[in-house]
């Protein structure tokens, strides 16, 4: 793990999840360690089908039946999430916890109007609904909802995708939560909008003075929004580290192909994008040596039947390959 001098908001151990499934249980995540710490944004990227949702859902509690966590710990604020009880876990979603999901067109109530629903979010505070209704159109002000006072009597069909997701980011900071997970909260959005929604959130991060932990597949948004950031690939953490350390100095085979894929970073005209050669391995069975090996175009003998431990690259980033290891890296 990276070094962090205090301790962190958010700190991931060893963390395993299962899915169950016909054709056998499904190793979505294996043995996940990452921190969060207090006041910061971490990025999770990599690929579709990587975990970085699995992992963002994990944290919230927000599983199917046919999930099981296997092995680690989630401790938030020094309590380990997985060890209480379902109604004190319940008790910390929409007040120290909060959530942006990925859709906003599905995020909302649709038979239910704005303020009601803004209104309930607040059901831990202490407040008269009048005073819960000023909040709320304070924050929709805030998000950039023009004419807050009247339009929060509107029902979700009467926005357009762009305000429902600054709406969806109103509701989840009025708790004024510690913790914000957004999970790919820009995907269903244009390059436009896109980039208000993270110029809002980063603004209102440091306003409310929140952690974040950002899931994304746009390299882009994570350079411009995260403090730090983890790579994750087949349901393993492969490198974390700076925000800067990764983009610059990349020390995992996968963190570069990512990179080289970025098409912010094509600098000639071309009609083919380039891709990482092969396709993700099935999660059903247990993986022998580095998860990567099959499509690392560095792989050799020890790739196959070792798996890689935690190599420092620099003060804050770490990556698991054996070819850090060969250049003479010191295990972290």
């Amino acid at each position: 793990m990276p070094h962090m001098s205090a301790r962190p908001l958010l700190e991931v151990r060893n963390l395993g999840l299962d899915f169950g499934s016909p054709r056998g249980r499904v190793h979505a995540l294996r043995n996940v360690s990452l921190d969060v710490p207090a006041g910061q944004v971490v990025g999770i990227v990599g690929e579709s089908g990587s975990g970085k949702s699995t992992l963002a859902y994990t944290v919230m509690g927000l599983l199917p039946e046919n999930a099981q966590v296997t092995a680690g710990s989630i401790i938030f604020e020094r309590r380990d999430l997985l060890t209480l009880t379902a109604q004190t876990r319940r008790s910390l979603m929409g007040d120290r916890l909060s959530m942006i999901f990925q859709d906003p067109m599905t995020a909302l109530n649709p038979v239910r109007n704005i303020e009601s629903q803004m209104i309930d979010i607040q059901h831990h505070e202490q407040r008269g609904r009048s005073e819960k209704r000023d909040r709320a159109v304070d924050m929709l002000k805030r998000v950039g909802i023009p004419d807050p006072q009247s339009r929060i009597g509107n029902y979700p069909h009467q926005f357009s995708g762009g305000m429902r997701q600054r709406i969806c980011i109103a509701m989840a900071l009025l708790v004024k939560p510690a913790l914000l997970i957004a999970d790919e909260p820009t995907t269903a959005l244009d390059a436009t909008l896109e980039v208000q929604i993270i110029h809002l959130l980063k603004d209102l991060q440091r306003e409310i003075g929140c952690s974040i932990l950002f899931v994304s597949h746009h390299l882009g948004v994570v350079a411009e929004l995260c403090d730090h950031v983890a790579v994750m690939y087949a349901g393993e953490v492969v490198e974390q580290g700076a925000v800067r350390d990764i983009f610059h100095s990349p020390g995992h085979p996968y963190t570069r192909a990512l990179l080289e894929c970025d098409p912010g970073r094509i600098k000639q005209r071309t009609r083919n994008l380039p891709t990482i050669p092969g396709e993700v391995p099935s999660l059903l069975a247990s993986k022998k040596g580095c998860i990567f090996h099959p499509r690392c175009p560095h792989a050799f003998d020890r790739c196959v039947h070792e798996t890689p431990g935690e190599y420092r690259v620099a003060a804050d980033q770490v990556a698991r390959c054996h070819l850090l290891d060969r250049a003479g890296m010191v295990a972290a």
